[in-house]
């Protein structure tokens, strides 16, 4: 009962209120405005120049048997889809047309006699011109145990201190790193020297003698500095 009428004394009070013409106001809360968030840049795609090698049905095929023997069924194809590397090489020679000529020939390997020849997406000549080789859809054989989901990058030079003493060669593998870690959403981490191959979270080998087969190029420690330089933006 006492409840009751308070809410009678409360409702005749506002009933009164109408009454005399008078209003009530409500107070909204103080909004506040939220900052945008920047938004990184992309990297911009530096200049590259298309040289193509050969890569045909039969080579598509080649790389088609090599993926089964090496990844497995399930990843026999020449396809690269959803790359998570890429691989730093240097050349092992002076000049980008050697380098070229050797990719293009498709020449087997002289271990199993196996197709298709070496080959990598890119070589970048010592003036740091990119050339690329490959489209980006298909899978080069630069990196064994990662061929299936790496790209490739070549270097002409004969030692990691060749590129890094080329201040315009360096700068030009910076930049293509940095525009396809953008493009596919590679991180940093995932940025090797073809040396620590065997090491990345992604490497896989079913054939049995190369499952620790790796290359010298672009060591450790030049692939610290390397990937300083791309910073930690992914």
């Amino acid at each position: 009962m006492r409840t009751l009428f308070i809410v009678g004394l409360i409702s005749a009070g506002v009933m009164a209120s109408l009454a005399a013409g008078t209003t009530t106001t409500t107070t909204a809360a103080p909004t506040t405005r939220s900052t945008p968030h920047k938004v990184a840049a992309a990297p911009p795609k530096p200049r590259i120049v298309w040289k193509g090698i050969p890569f045909g049905p039969a080579r598509k095929a080649e790389m088609t048997a090599y993926s089964q023997m090496h990844y497995g069924k399930k990843l026999a194809t020449w396809r690269l889809t959803d790359p998570k590397v890429i691989v730093e090489h240097y050349t092992a020679s002076t000049s980008y047309s050697s380098a070229w000529n050797t990719f293009a020939s498709d020449s087997p390997d002289p271990e199993l006699g196996q197709k298709p020849g070496t080959c990598a997406h890119f070589i970048i000549d010592s003036d740091g011109t990119i050339y690329q080789l490959v489209k980006l859809d298909v899978r080069c054989r630069h990196t064994v145990g990662l061929n299936y989901t790496s790209i490739g990058i070549e270097m002409v030079g004969t030692s990691d201190g060749d590129i890094i003493g080329r201040p315009r060669q360096y700068a030009s593998a910076i930049a293509l790193t940095k525009w396809l870690q953008s493009r596919f959403g590679v991180k940093t981490k995932d940025v090797i020297g073809h040396s620590e191959s065997v090491s990345s979270s992604y490497h896989l080998e079913l054939y049995g003698p190369w499952k620790s087969q790796t290359h010298g190029d672009w060591t450790h420690t030049d692939m610290q500095a390397f990937r300083h330089q791309l910073g930690s933006q992914r």
